[in-house]
């Protein structure tokens, strides 16, 4: 069997694929420019719908066209040198199309259209550079992920794993060794194979822990909502071997599951502290910080029984000393001061991390604030 190179101009019959792809990337602008708003859609936060689609506006893209000049008038090929770089060009005398003088304008304004995305596209772009803060090996029985590594080319294979480029270069060469009409032989074409390389995956349990009290109204709890759902999701998607244990607490402290978390209502008193030791008696019983790389971050309104702040710092201490972060969300929407943060702000480690919630396009900047590589 063989097959004839040859030599053809395809940039018309890619046009297609050069248009999709060019719309693709317009769609992977509109989310990047829609990410605050779009971590915090209800339709995803409550339903969380597998294959559920978002509806994002795009700018339409126009093919290039030639304008004729509607003036008539003569021109040479070139200015007479007075125009400057950003000088936007136009029939002379006549506002450009869309440009109005001040008033209302009766020309078209650009065209938009909505382009249907997927959870998962959006997942893609919003974890790209999304990580654990300083995950690390630890003293543990580690779960060894096996991984494909191509390293190698060999004459035998499976076709989906051809090397088309050295395929290409061997038909090459041995043309002009033989001085016949440039093909490929079977003997020409390269396989890529690869071996089987397994690497550690360090263990890490993320604590989720939220107020669950009384002075959580709904807006606070939907930001809790939204930002440990995307949490969720972000460490599903990425990793393999991390636990998220989660916590809800009043002035009582319990371990749920992640059903029961995101369903739970408000009720009762505050105090912070309850979720702080509930964490630390889990670490010293379940999770020692020599096998397990720790993450607890904790979501409240900041309105602390007064009397628990000083449980609370003291706990929270505890946590920052054993963990690989520790993170504090205040969700504060009306500006009022806090006692509870302005007690963990004692705590001088640049393990600990805190963030103010003052609106919802906010989740998106605290999501990137504990876990983007990109601060």
């Amino acid at each position: 069997m063989a097959f004839t190179l040859s030599h053809e101009d395809w940039s018309l019959s890619q046009r297609g694929e050069v248009d999709e792809q060019r719309h693709d990337e317009k769609v992977r602008e509109a989310i990047r420019a829609h990410l605050p708003e779009i971590v915090t859609e209800e339709g995803i936060i409550l339903e969380d719908e597998e294959g559920k689609k978002l509806r994002i506006p795009v700018r339409s893209i126009e093919e290039y066209r030639f304008i004729y000049d509607r003036n008539q008038q003569p021109h040479v090929g070139q200015g007479n040198g007075s125009s400057q770089i950003g000088d936007r060009l136009g029939p002379a005398g006549q506002p450009l199309p869309g440009q109005g003088e001040g008033g209302a304008s009766d020309q078209p304004g650009q065209n938009y259209e909505e382009a249907e995305v997927s959870l998962e596209e959006i997942s893609e772009l919003l974890f790209a550079d999304w990580e654990l803060p300083d995950l690390r090996p630890k003293q543990q029985d580690r779960v060894m992920a096996p991984r494909p590594i191509f390293d190698d080319v060999r004459k035998v294979g499976i076709s989906s794993n051809i090397d088309r480029k050295r395929t290409l270069l061997e038909s090459i060469r041995r043309s002009r060794r033989q001085g016949g009409t440039r093909t490929i032989l079977p003997e020409d074409v390269r396989y890529r194979t690869w071996e089987e390389e397994e690497r550690p995956q360090e263990n890490a349990v993320v604590f989720a822990m939220m107020d669950t009290s009384g002075s959580m109204g709904s807006f606070e709890k939907y930001v809790a909502r939204a930002f440990f759902f995307w949490m969720t999701r972000f460490l599903h998607t990425k990793y393999q071997n991390v636990e998220i244990v989660y916590i809800a607490h009043h002035t009582q402290a319990a371990v749920v599951d992640e059903q029961h978390f995101f369903a739970k209502g408000e009720s009762g008193g505050t105090a912070c502290s309850s979720a702080y030791q509930l964490a630390n008696r889990l670490i010293a019983e379940k999770y020692p910080p020599q096998r397990y790389n720790l993450y607890p971050i904790h979501f409240t309104d900041g309105d602390n029984l007064a009397s628990d702040n000083e449980k609370a710092l003291a706990a929270f201490r505890q946590l920052v000393n054993v963990s690989n972060l520790a993170g504090y969300g205040e969700i504060n929407p009306y500006g009022r001061s806090s006692t509870l943060l302005s007690t963990l702000r004692q705590i001088r480690d640049p393990r600990f991390r805190s963030f103010t919630v003052r609106e919802q396009k906010d989740v998106y900047e605290a999501l990137r604030f504990f876990f983007s590589t990109r601060r």
